[in-house]
């Protein structure tokens, strides 16, 4: 029978816990010390029947599991302190039930992503730094385990035929994975923390991601449902913006969601999540962006939202905001609105070869009303350096214009980014899309300035 699991057993839980957080922070794991956690691990599966206990209670489950564990330490003829044998109890525990050495690293919320570069190597990045670990599997083989734990819980596979794959954790997290013979040196994992509390806009203005008067406009933009477009660089802060954005769309209205792994978080009432689906075994069955977002068009939405647009589906994206779907959301990788326009070009492209440059601009012209550019500083803090609007087409040339920008001034010598964000002092143009949804702007609010660090 197994035991009922008691407060003082949740108290010792949260002990083990801590202690894996602090091995974590050691400087050097000794090779006897992996070998004794594995031998345990071997004989912990051969003494239990982990299927029997798929039905019981996980608490219960991890209850048991721990006692023999800790019975099993007992019977080693190594010695063993009590604290190392909680210790490497809850480690075994975490072989069983969760993803082995990563657990004290996903248990630690300042860590916003963690690469592993083969198994004797795994770095995180903290507050936009990052900083190599102790942390180590025992082989390759023990990390492609961890790797297909992961890409099992959301019906992916990776193997020989399928090495690249990308899923999410269960709380979300983005995690994308590439195996030999793709990736030389071993396995590689990459894993972008899921944020539990999600930044609302008035959490980027205190962190001075932007100003007060971006914010408003950009609320403003969404109320009016002028179709947006995020672009930025890798670990710029996109899909955060895009988050934090979504929360000025009205809850009355139906929301479609379109991503490669489902990271969005919005929290309006009537949301629809779409997700893309990998080809299976034989190579059939793949279900991509293009295709969920042409299906998406018969399910009545008052608002698409495409978590990154990366391909043929800037096309349809493109004509769904120039028919009827106007307050539309997305995307792209880009280094400035310019390359965000660039970029868009080469995806409709790809998906109508035979489609003239000239038409491809005009739909952009007519689609796009405001490029958001998020880019990640040196010193790891991510900002809003543009805000541009799209103002329409001249002698078949995209043009844009300015209303706030960033302006970068130097490091202080802590290393901190110097700089202030300021207006351009010119009204845009959708001016008027705004005043017809009942939306006035303070006119000084496009004279702002605002300095970060000294002036």
């Amino acid at each position: 029978m197994i035991a009922e699991m008691h407060s003082e057993d949740q108290a010792e839980l949260n002990w083990e816990q801590r202690l894996l957080r602090n091995a974590a922070r050691k400087t050097e794991l000794k090779p006897e010390y992996q070998e004794l956690k594995f031998t345990l691990h071997r004989k912990l599966l051969d003494r239990i029947n982990l299927d029997a206990l798929a039905s019981i209670d996980n608490d219960r489950i991890r209850a048991e599991v721990r006692q023999a564990v800790l019975t099993i330490v007992d019977s080693e003829p190594n010695l063993l302190t009590a604290t190392e044998k909680q210790q490497i109890s809850g480690e075994v525990l975490h072989e069983v039930f969760g993803l082995g050495p990563l657990e004290p690293l996903l248990q630690d919320t300042s860590i916003s992503d963690i690469l592993v570069n083969g198994h004797k190597q795994v770095y995180v990045e903290r507050k936009g730094l990052l900083e190599l670990t102790n942390v180590r599997f025992h082989d390759d083989g023990h990390l492609l385990r961890i790797i297909d734990r992961i890409v099992s819980q959301v019906g992916r596979r990776v193997d020989e035929s399928n090495p690249m794959v990308d899923a999410r954790l269960a709380d979300g997290s983005r995690v994308n994975a590439i195996i030999p013979p793709l990736a030389l040196d071993g396995p590689l994992l990459s894993i972008r923390r899921f944020s539990t509390d999600k930044l609302m806009p008035k959490d980027l203005v205190e962190k001075t991601s932007l100003t007060p008067g971006m914010i408003r406009l950009l609320e403003a933009a969404v109320q009016a449902r002028l179709n947006i477009i995020v672009s930025g660089g890798t670990g710029a802060g996109k899909t955060t913006l895009l988050n934090a954005l979504s929360v000025f769309i009205s809850p009355k209205e139906r929301i479609v969601t379109i991503e490669d792994a489902a990271e969005l978080q919005l929290r309006q009432p009537h949301v629809a999540r779409l997700e893309t689906r990998p080809a299976n075994v034989e190579g059939h069955g793949a279900v991509r962006q293009r295709q969920l977002l042409v299906n998406s068009l018969r399910m009545r939405p008052d608002r698409i939202i495409v978590g990154e647009v990366r391909g043929e589906e800037a096309l349809d994206m493109l004509q769904a905001m120039n028919t009827g779907h106007d307050g539309s959301l997305t995307t792209v990788h880009a280094n400035s609105p310019r390359d965000a326009i660039s970029r868009l070009e080469v995806m409709v492209s790809l998906a109508n070869a035979n489609m003239h440059l000239t038409a491809i601009r005009q739909q952009i012209a007519s689609a796009v009303h405001i490029l958001v550019q998020a880019s990640r500083m040196s010193d790891g803090t991510r900002r809003v350096t543009s805000i541009t609007e799209v103002t329409g087409i001249e002698t078949d040339i995209v043009t844009l214009q300015e209303i706030f920008a960033f302006e970068k001034r130097g490091i202080s010598p802590e290393g901190k980014v110097l700089g202030r964000f300021a207006a351009t002092g010119i009204l845009p143009k959708f001016n008027e899309k705004l005043l017809a949804a009942g939306i006035r702007l303070p006119v000084d609010m496009f004279d702002e300035i605002v300095t970060i660090g000294p002036a």
